[in-house]
């Protein structure tokens, strides 16, 4: 059985911009470059042109699948269902390591959204596994290279 993709509305829409984009755009762009270099004749197994193409269409065709798929399993994260007193999907919480003053803010989406630099943490990530069901004031513990990391979670919105 297929695990649901979990998807903010916003990263909805972003996956199918990306994958009309990826049918419209780019495979129609990689299949000129295949006929041009096709035309230019020649030894196939020495066209680097011809090469290149085949290899960005194959990487073009598999993401067209990849996004396909997790569009067929989409489950949007309903923002006005997400509860403020335990961490669920789609949930921001801020949170602070232990023995520093900084905090930190993340919203909890699935594997497919993930992009920590825009805090976005996946559920299946060791920080984002280990938040689920939490509390404000629990504490989750992760493991890094550098040894055990401590935070404590300070808002759930």
């Amino acid at each position: 059985m297929d695990k649901p993709e979990y998807l903010t509305q916003d990263g909805l829409e972003q996956l199918e911009k990306r994958l009309s984009h990826f049918k419209d755009v780019r495979r129609p762009e990689v299949a000129e470059r295949l006929r041009l270099a096709l035309e230019d004749g020649g030894e196939l197994t020495e066209n680097s042109e011809y090469e290149d193409a085949k290899n960005e269409q194959a990487f073009i065709e598999a993401e067209i699948v990849r996004m396909s798929n997790i569009l067929l399993h989409a489950v949007i994260i309903e923002e006005t269902s997400i509860r403020k007193d335990t961490i669920a999907v789609g949930a921001r919480v801020t949170i602070m390591e232990k023995g520093t003053r900084d905090a930190e803010s993340y919203q909890l989406v699935g594997s497919a959204e993930a992009n920590p630099g825009q805090g976005k943490i996946s559920i299946e990530s060791p920080l984002g596994k280990e938040l689920l069901g939490k509390k404000v004031g629990d504490k989750v513990t992760i493991k890094a290279p550098d040894g055990n990391l401590t935070f404590v979670i300070q808002e759930i919105a």
